[in-house]
């Protein structure tokens, strides 16, 4: 007998049940892994009799001897137009079950860590790419739609579609409602600096007084930085300065072929370090605070080491908002990064590429960001315009994150090989940047360290990580909610959560158990944490710049304005 018959017997008995022929093709496609007999045994045992029971249940309902419809809890399927319909009920149930079945599967793959990742990852994409809900032909709310407008509804579908088409991505907002400078980073300010990689912006204070430290934001070159400056009410720049910090914010260029071949080194020399070497031009003060965000974070503490390696402590303080110094855990990240990817990389468009470096594309980086929350960023898009005919409405951070920005090929392969896949930066001296063997830990500034809890970008475990590399005097913050919307959560607003603890074991979870949960904003305790490292007040400079360093033009620049 084939050793494999045993294993192979359950899944084919469990494929001849009721299921889609498009599921069934995944899970024979799963048949090459190998899941345990007993687990197959269980998913066709659990498959079967659900199926029965929806089956039963519907039956039930429609010929009115149910007392209540089937329940869907999706929603997707939350609109009445589903349950009004028996059929369209029926599919979405079993496209449920499928969906759980399939995950079941994906689940019991007998695996390392990382392959298992992958197939609920590769099975979750498929999972919600085959939902009912986007096709026209099993949809009965954009069917209904469509015969209420007479047609219309899916005319202006296809004209949606069309635009674009034009575009080359999936439109989450509308467009046109918003223009940076004009009703989006709108808090006032001047371009004083910028050379091939960035444009630095000072802003204009709001106080009589400032500290006497400045403050420099380094936000990630992944996106744009006026995701801390939004709108007026939720601007993490506005109300720094309000704060009374006298506040510099780095704004990234966004890189065409000129930059292609630049590396991460480039963005160290003369990104980080060149804007820590004007802010003390201009301020006249040696150790300014400085705040890292994201991708940001992680080039900024790369320079502060950098400069530690070479006899220099410029930070005064340092913050890091979800940012990676240690990547063990990179959450969902993880499944796109092995040697053969990171090697592919390097040879298409890093500096061994036999024509030369190229960009990566900042439509690729967006792309590959929906899909990690595909319902939420596209399927919810594709259905509501192309279905249905509804232009998605204003929103200014959907809009932020469809302005996506290039990377240097060269720059992003570095980062990809040195952090996501050996994670040499959390090892003393295991990376050497622009010439020097690096140590995070010898780093000697305090730091305030954030995380957000729901993050699915930089686990909060991850972030807590960076407690445990740098050496200073540390304070760990944990935010409610995910990357961008527990890091813009202003104090006026009164939303979420966040934990606070004093102690900094070497479990994450050990902190968290320990933690004291207090309602609303972060904000405040950072805001309380900095002044303390801001120094005296003094009066507010009248202009910004110097002589040295002249305004050039009104922020926020026309780097930031430039799209990919």
């Amino acid at each position: 007998m084939n050793k494999h018959a045993s294993a192979r017997q359950p899944l084919d008995m469990l494929t001849a049940g009721p299921v889609v022929p498009a599921v069934e093709g995944m899970l024979k496609a799963l048949s090459g892994l190998r899941v345990a007999p007993e687990d197959l045994c269980k998913a066709q045992a659990d498959y079967l009799q659900s199926a029965a029971d929806i089956w039963n249940q519907q039956l039930e309902f429609t010929r009115g001897e149910g007392k209540t419809a089937p329940s869907l809890r999706d929603r997707r399927f939350a609109g009445q137009e589903w349950l009004a319909n028996p059929a369209a009920a029926y599919v979405a149930q079993m496209y449920l079950l499928n969906s759980r079945t399939l995950m079941q599967l994906a689940e019991a793959v007998q695996a390392d860590p990382k392959t298992r990742a992958r197939v609920r990852f590769a099975v979750q994409q498929w999972i919600d790419a085959a939902s009912p809900s986007n096709f026209l032909a099993l949809n009965p709310e954009a069917q209904a739609k469509a015969v209420a407008t007479q047609g219309q509804s899916i005319a202006q579908g296809m004209q949606l579609l069309l635009a674009d088409l034009q575009k080359g991505h999936v439109s989450q907002t509308d467009e046109t409602a918003f223009e940076v400078g004009r009703n989006v980073a709108t808090t006032e300010g001047s371009v004083v600096f910028e050379n091939d990689f960035f444009q630095l912006i000072e802003y204009k204070p709001t106080t009589a007084k400032v500290r006497e430290r400045p403050m420099l934001f380094v936000p990630p070159c992944i996106n744009k930085f006026y995701i801390l400056d939004l709108q007026p009410d939720n601007s993490l720049i506005r109300y720094t300065v309000e704060q009374g910090h006298r506040t510099f914010v780095v704004s990234w260029r966004n890189p065409d072929t000129s930059l292609a071949g630049a590396t991460w080194d480039d963005y160290i020399e003369q990104g980080a370090i060149r804007a820590i070497r004007t802010v003390q031009a201009i301020t006249g003060v040696d150790r300014p605070n400085m705040l890292g965000f994201c991708v940001g974070g992680t080039i900024l503490a790369s320079a502060l080491a950098v400069l530690a390696a070479r006899g220099e402590q410029p930070a005064n303080s340092l913050t890091l908002l979800t940012t990676l110094l240690d990547f063990t855990d990179t959450g969902i990240l993880d499944v796109f990064i092995d040697e053969a990817a990171v090697r592919l990389r390097e040879v298409t468009i890093g500096e061994q590429s036999p024509t030369g470096p190229a960009l990566l594309s900042g439509r690729d980086l967006a792309t590959t960001f929906s899909f990690l929350r595909p319902n939420d960023l596209v399927w919810n898009y594709v259905v509501g315009s192309y279905l249905k005919g509804e232009a998605p409405p204003p929103f200014d951070l959907l809009y932020w994150n469809g302005d996506s920005t290039n990377l240097p090929g060269p720059m992003y392969c570095w980062y990809l090989r040195n952090t996501y896949l050996e994670n040499k930066l959390k090892v003393p001296k295991a990376t050497t940047m622009c010439g020097e063997q690096v140590d995070l830990g010898a780093i000697e500034a305090p730091t305030y360290i954030y995380g957000s809890r729901e993050d699915h970008i930089v686990p909060w475990m991850s972030a807590y990580g960076s407690t445990q590399i740098l050496r200073g005097k540390r304070r760990f913050v944990l935010g409610a909610s995910g990357h961008i919307a527990g890091v813009i959560n202003p104090p006026a607003k009164g939303k979420r959560s966040h934990w606070l603890s004093d102690k900094l074991p070497t479990s994450a979870q050990e902190w968290f158990d320990g933690a004291t949960e207090h309602a609303g904003s972060w904000w405040t305790d950072w805001s309380e944490w900095l002044a303390g490292h801001g120094g005296k007040l003094i009066s507010a400079p009248k202009a910004a710049g110097s002589r040295q360093f002249p305004v050039i033009e009104p922020a926020p620049g026309r780097y930031v304005k430039a799209k990919a």
